[in-house]
């Protein structure tokens, strides 16, 4: 006979609960909010281009532009908080097949190489923003480095959320995800 498998309770890591992790959870919650707007606002921004071409014929210029900008926004927000909640893809099935004493050097090394990422996508869009601010578009009229700046903003945010992984995993503590 075998031994029972352990339940989800039993492997679960205490909650991480640091000032740091607190001020992370706001943080990704914020963003989920400010992304919950930009969805909304996209959505009133779209519905005004159909009503303004199809029922006034006057289809307004500036929707389309404005639309696009906020998918850049939301989708930035978006990933931010997905790696806070661990939502990424992290290839958590291969790293639970893993013996206990490797599986936390894999999960800190996967939350570092998402900081990678998340580091070198903000730098690379602080040099397109930096490079494009000073270039108008021509349907907002904003700077359209404003389109290179959600990379700079998503990509210091999954730096810092993946911070947060590392730490509480060498604490071995778990973080909770801001929404719940």
């Amino acid at each position: 006979m075998s031994a029972p498998l352990p339940s989800d309770a039993e492997n679960r890591r205490p909650r991480a609960n640091l000032l740091f992790n607190r001020v992370c959870a706001r943080i990704s919650k914020f963003c989920l909010v400010m992304a919950i707007i930009g969805l909304i606002s996209l959505i009133l921004s779209v519905q005004t281009q159909v009503v303004g071409r199809y029922v006034f014929n006057d289809t307004p210029t500036w929707t389309e532009a404005l639309a696009l900008q906020l998918v850049l926004y939301i989708t930035a927000l978006g990933v931010a908080v997905g790696v806070r909640d661990a939502g990424h893809i992290g290839l958590e099935s291969l790293v639970s097949l893993l013996p206990e004493w490797m599986r936390l050097k894999v999960e800190v090394l996967i939350h570092l190489l998402v900081a990678v990422f998340g580091a070198v996508m903000g730098w690379s869009g602080w040099m397109w923003t930096r490079l494009k601010w000073d270039e108008l578009d021509p349907m907002l009229g904003l700077p359209a480095g404003l389109d290179y700046l959600a990379l700079v903003i998503a990509g210091a945010l999954i730096v810092l959320f993946s911070f947060e992984h590392i730490l509480a995993l060498l604490r071995d503590e778990e973080v909770i995800p801001a929404w719940h």
